[in-house]
């Protein structure tokens, strides 16, 4: 069974992005800040964007790897 964070982690490195509402329908994760700062912590360079919502109200966080493979 894979983990939130090994879900996430995989869809980053195929080079795709994910926000907090993909999180939730694609993996059923609804803490995805914490699975972030998780796989910082482990030594992934995940960089934040800020995206308007789409009602142009308020902002929310869309996470992207920015790693490098030799």
């Amino acid at each position: 069974m894979m983990t939130h964070q090994s879900h996430v982690l995989n869809h980053l490195k195929q080079g795709k992005t994910i926000s907090q509402a993909e999180a939730i329908y694609h993996f059923n994760c609804y803490r995805l800040n914490a699975v972030i700062q998780r796989l910082r912590n482990v030594g992934h360079n995940i960089v934040t964007h800020k995206e308007p919502n789409l009602n142009n109200k308020g902002t929310h966080a869309r996470y992207e790897l920015n790693e490098v493979y030799a």
